[in-house]
């Protein structure tokens, strides 16, 4: 692979700053570009040297300010391996077009088993029992504990990690209970757990209590008094989330009032959590943040943060970028074959436009419109702006780059589709006329399809060369077009019309093997007598 492509004339550089699994680090040079590890580089000399770079690779420790980017003047990508990027400020990234990617799934596994490890520690007094008999004690009537088989796991956010922590606990016999406005009720009854209507609901029934939610202002402190009040005497917490979620003096006081028999948490305000008053009480099993920590979870996390910057240096579409617009699971899984058509209809729309772009309308038709498709409307300016403007496109900085030049994008949906499943329609003003694509998918193998340009309805499959040609619709016109192009040996791959009635105006469109040269072009029209011809590389 080439990376001249992305920086012509450098070398892409990557800056691993903290340590990844060295499968990563190979992944990352097999895919063309120099890797420098330097784990013991400091805040200045940061500072210093981020310029040089193209990928920034952390983990949790390494502060990506707002002063670090402004140097940062060829970073494209950030790559957190790990879960949360608190430690990195997205606002300036995204304002620079800086792709900030994480690894969300390499510790989903781990991190569940060890919630369940402090459930059953909490539920068996584990860590206690342990301290004793090392002690030198024998003290089985002490540490006499419950079973979790036929209590209530109660869930507070279910996503990837809540999820495989239901399923295990399922497995053990319990009922789960899960609140989760962001899943539907089909997903809830596909995993068998019951689903609440609020978080009070939850709080109400539960034996064992799990929080899976990330470090907001609603969640922070979001359990206090009031939410203690109302949970069963003797619930037992669970916490491998984020610290701050139980506010501290109202759990403090919860553990004392036998309210709540037993915490198990892996994660606290300030770690190491000195002076902590929950590290003071026999009732609570404390690990220093160990959700990710297993050798499996660390591999995974090199891995997959490198397949996010390799795809991000590429210009691909970076499926874990959180500061590009989140949508939920459901419609990622059914918009996501649709992201490649979306960007060669953007890049058809912008090599038919002939005098600027001055708006952008995007139009889902069919099943596929009732699902969040603001990604597919971000694949659509991406092809428009792709090898147009000096920076590298990608899916954060092209709404940017769409907003400074004053394109107004609107985005519509429709239920239903007459001819296709699905379509994408994409339509604007170019300051002349009317400019308008559209595309679908067809098949089991979801083969793309361009099926209208200019208001011309076709069949086209895309290709890296293609070439249109508008004209009055009279006999011999096919045959003009295939016989200059055989003169100068460029194939026809292959070759579909569209016209509105007989005799009015037809659109050709064929695909190529070889670029069709400017001179050829003028023969087309002149030869033919073809009053528009367009070739175009996708």
């Amino acid at each position: 692979m080439s990376c001249e492509l992305i920086r012509e004339g450098t070398t892409i550089k990557v800056l691993v700053k903290e340590k990844i699994a060295q499968a990563g680090i190979d992944k990352l040079k097999a895919a063309g570009f120099k890797v420098d590890v330097k784990t013991d580089m400091t805040a200045d000399e940061l500072l210093n040297e981020i310029g040089k770079y193209d990928a920034l690779i952390i983990r949790s420790a390494t502060k990506v300010t707002n002063s670090v980017i402004e140097r940062a003047d060829n970073l494209k990508v950030i790559g957190r391996a790990g879960i949360g990027v608190d430690n990195v400020d997205l606002e300036a990234a995204t304002k620079r077009g800086i792709i900030v990617a994480n690894a969300p799934q390499s510790n989903i596994v781990s991190a569940a088993e060890h919630t369940v490890a402090l459930m059953m520690a909490c539920a068996r007094n584990i860590s206690q029992a342990d301290a004793s008999v090392k002690a030198g004690k024998w003290e089985r009537s002490k540490f006499q504990g419950v079973e979790v088989y036929e209590k209530t796991l109660g869930i507070i956010g279910l996503g990837r990690i809540g999820t495989l922590v239901a399923s295990r606990a399922l497995g053990l016999g319990m009922k789960v209970l899960a609140y989760d406005p962001y899943v539907s009720k089909d997903r809830f009854a596909q995993l068998g757990i019951g689903r609440a209507g609020t978080v009070d609901d939850v709080l109400k029934v539960a034996d064992f209590l799990t929080v899976h939610l990330p470090k907001t202002k609603e969640t922070i402190g979001m359990f206090g008094e009031r939410e203690f009040a109302m949970m069963k005497d003797g619930i037992r917490l669970v916490n491998t989330a984020r610290g701050g979620i139980y506010q501290i003096d109202a759990l403090v006081s919860a553990i004392k009032s036998g309210k709540v028999a037993a915490v198990g948490i892996d994660v606290f305000d300030e770690e190491p959590p000195v002076g902590n008053p929950l590290l003071d009480f026999s009732q609570t099993v404390c690990t220093p943040h160990l959700g990710a920590s297993t050798i499996e979870a660390q591999d995974r996390a090199g891995t997959q943060i490198a397949e996010q910057v390799i795809a991000g240096l590429k210009g691909e579409f970076v499926s874990n970028a959180v500061n590009i617009p989140l949508i939920p699971v459901e419609a990622m899984e059914a918009v996501k074959p649709f992201l490649p058509l979306a960007e060669k209809l953007g890049k058809l729309f912008n090599k038919l436009a002939e005098d600027g772009i001055h708006s952008v309308d995007v139009e889902y038709v069919g099943p596929i419109s009732k699902y969040d498709t603001k990604l597919l409307t971000i694949a659509v300016l991406k092809g428009i702006f792709d090898g147009v403007v000096e920076e590298q496109v990608n899916y954060v900085n092209a709404p940017i780059f769409a907003e400074e030049r004053g394109i107004e994008v609107n985005e519509s949906n429709k239920s239903s589709s007459q001819d296709y499943i699905n379509v994408i329609r994409v339509t604007g003003r170019d300051g002349g006329d009317d400019v308008m694509v559209a595309g679908t998918l067809v098949g089991k193998k979801n083969q793309e399809r361009f099926v209208n340009i200019y208001k011309f309805d076709i069949d086209m499959v895309p290709s890296k060369y293609m070439a249109f040609f508008r004209y009055e619709d009279v006999p011999g016109m096919i045959g003009k077009v295939g016989t200059i192009l055989g003169q100068y040996n460029i194939n026809i791959a292959n070759m579909q019309v569209g016209r509105k009635k007989i005799g009015g105006e037809a659109l050709m469109g064929v695909n190529v093997d070889l670029p069709i040269p400017d001179n050829v072009i003028e023969e087309i029209k002149s030869g033919a007598g073809i009053s528009f011809a367009k070739f175009m590389i996708l």
